[in-house]
């Protein structure tokens, strides 16, 4: 899964329960007691009932046709729903009726961002942000991936310096943003923010760390590996280094290094998988498969839906000649791997 994909999975687990959140803490703005067949349509929408609650609210409408606030309980139906086409209308029209409506105007910001429409969502976003100025951080974490989209890099970064209460030019919002687009793929704008973190404090951490990330991903070892050393000079206790710079020089099959420093980030760090899996592929280099097959029954036991921990550790199985438990592993590995494939395809439909 891309870091696009993810980025945008991960908003859409937490939009189903931001309106509850808007609901408690703005509310529609009238104050009024809702009308019963209103205060029906919410408890429907409460039990995940999102069909009977549209239509409890239409029959409203046929009924009382200019009964206040029907549009913004319509919109956040819909928003529920995930039908944010049908949300935008709504709630556009509940900002007609009530232009203060706090919850509408988030909503609407945020559907029309899911609607892929991230250039529509900002003026609403940044109004919210006006009016709440400590707002919920996803409120900021989505205004700060509309204006990626729409390649404002600055404004990004400001926004995700207001989510993690950080001064807006300091070091660290360029570090924060920089990882931000890093996540998005976007090369030239990490990479000129990270060298913009290290140019404003040449001690920040994890700066390093982030641009030798980016050269390793671009399979610039050289490089990479010169900013992790660079990284474990400022912080010699950072496990997460030692096992990027193991990455570098197993990748160089430099296997003897790699070995030692993925032992010291399991020294520092026994609960990440990554250095347990890349001991394993490193040791079955190294014409070790009993010590590979134990490493990767670790990263198993702690992670065992990562297809790949399976199939390194069928192949140290065959390397040690029980065909048995590697046909087994690289069974499951490519169950796991069919799974997972079918879950991005799910992702994708409900993206389009």
């Amino acid at each position: 899964m891309t870091a696009m994909r993810s980025s945008l999975l991960f908003i859409l687990l937490f939009a189903a329960s931001w309106s509850t959140w808007a609901q408690t803490s703005a509310g529609s703005g009238s104050g009024a007691p809702p009308d019963p067949a209103i205060a029906h349509a919410r408890e429907l929408l409460e039990q995940g009932k999102y069909d009977e609650a549209i239509q409890e609210l239409q029959r409203l409408s046929s009924s009382q046709p200019r009964a206040r606030g029907f549009d913004h309980e319509l919109g956040v139906a819909y928003y529920r729903k995930s039908d944010y086409p049908h949300a935008i209308d709504s709630l556009r029209k509940a900002l007609d009726e009530d232009p203060q409506d706090a919850e509408a105007t988030q909503l609407l910001g945020i559907s029309s961002y899911l609607s892929g429409k991230p250039q529509e969502a900002i003026p609403f976003l940044e109004k919210v942000q006006t009016w709440y100025p400590r707002a919920n951080v996803d409120a900021s974490y989505i205004l700060g991936q509309c204006y990626i989209q729409t390649r404002d890099y600055d404004h990004a970064r400001r926004a995700f310096a207001k989510m993690f209460d950080l001064p807006a030019d300091s070091a660290a919002s360029y570090l924060l943003a920089a990882r931000m687009l890093f996540r998005q793929e976007i090369e030239p704008a990490t990479i000129e923010y990270a060298q913009k973190a290290i140019a404003i404090d040449a001690k920040l951490p994890r700066a390093h760390l982030l641009l030798g990330e980016i050269h390793l991903f671009k399979s610039e070892i050289p490089e990479a590996i010169g900013d992790f050393k660079s990284e474990l000079a400022l912080n010699p206790s950072d496990a997460a280094a030692y096992y990027k710079l193991a990455d570098a020089y197993s990748r160089m099959q430099k296997f003897d290094e790699a070995e030692r420093l993925l032992q010291r980030s399991i020294w520092l760090d026994p609960t990440s998988t990554g250095p347990y899996v890349l001991m394993g592929k490193v040791l079955e280099k190294k014409g070790e498969p009993e010590l590979a097959a134990r490493a990767l029954r670790r990263a198993a036991q702690m992670d065992p839906n990562n297809s790949i921990t399976h199939h390194l550790l069928g192949q140290a199985y065959r390397e040690l000649g029980d065909q048995e438990q590697a046909e087994r592993e690289l069974k499951l590995s490519g169950e796991l791997e069919s799974a997972q494939n079918r879950n991005n395809d799910r992702n994708n439909d409900a993206k389009q």
